[in-house]
């Protein structure tokens, strides 16, 4: 139980920093940014074997961010992870800052790659996995995909040649939250069934609510236990989560709150977790 409480404050910290340096940016993506923040929790206190101190541990388990716009919760998850001051996540997309729009591995300590294209991640990730494994390396790769990315012929590639391989050192987890820029996913390119296509190129797919914390550990969990393929995690999410005016709401994809917005946003999420955010108190 106490665990569990640990988790939903720092869950609810992350949340609160990433409304807080949209708002400071002006620019950025809100909706896939808070709809991973569970994940990202999970990510950088729970799952990851790294060590924020020493950022390039030849040990680290590696973790791509493919669909690189959602940075701002990666950014936010480090900062509250101790790789830097959680005040610099307000310089987000500002000219200088380390935290650009989008990663970019030789700004910040930390990044594995720089993305901003889609539909590179699983190809870079599935290339470190196979390299780990020829060195005969245990590091596990990570690599976090949008589920509008899953339209790029480049992943379809990479999909095959990680099945192909038998990358067991390899797990992926699409955020399935079902919007992209344009709309609804399955109005501007249907992906269904992602569960059996992946399977038809050896992957073992699993699904998961991805706004649940433990559900989400306990599947990575049951990832890392399997010997005999790569897998993918169907992390089924809300864009927008904890805003409640804006889940689900394909037009907050590339949207930032105003600041009108952003002080009403924290105040709800003052209002559902008792604490006030350290920004707009």
């Amino acid at each position: 139980m106490l665990l569990y409480k640990v988790m939903v404050l720092t869950d609810q910290d992350i949340i609160t920093t990433i409304v807080e340096m949209l708002v400071a940016a002006g620019s950025g993506h809100t909706a896939g940014s808070l709809g991973m923040a569970d994940i990202f929790t999970a990510f950088y206190f729970y799952i990851l074997k790294h060590n924020p101190k020493n950022p390039n541990w030849s040990e680290r388990d590696i973790l791509i961010l493919s669909n690189g716009h959602i940075v701002p919760v990666r950014y936010a998850a480090m900062a509250h992870a101790g790789y830097f001051p959680i005040k610099e996540c307000l310089t987000l997309r500002k000219f200088g800052s380390r935290l650009q729009g989008h990663p970019e591995r030789l700004k910040l300590p930390g990044l594995e790659t720089t993305s901003g294209p889609l539909g590179e991640g699983l190809s870079q990730a599935a290339a470190m996995a196979y390299a780990f494994r020829m060195d005969n390396k245990k590091n596990k790769v990570y690599v976090t995909m949008g589920d509008g990315e899953q339209n790029e012929g480049n992943v379809w590639e990479a999909v095959m040649w990680a099945g192909k391989q038998k990358l067991t050192n390899l797990v992926a987890i699409i955020d399935r939250n079902n919007i992209q820029i344009d709309g609804i996913t399955e109005d501007v390119m249907p992906l269904e069934s992602l569960k059996a296509k992946y399977e038809s190129f050896n992957w073992e797919v699993l699904e998961v609510n991805g706004n649940d914390l433990r559900a989400f550990i306990s599947k990575i969990d049951e990832a890392n236990a399997m010997s005999e393929k790569p897998v993918l995690i169907l992390a089924h999410t809300i864009p927008g989560k904890g805003i409640p005016e804006i889940e689900s709401d394909y037009h907050w994809h590339g949207k930032p709150p105003s600041k009108e917005e952003g002080k009403r946003f924290l105040k709800e999420l003052r209002t559902m977790v008792g604490k006030v955010p350290h920004e707009y108190a």
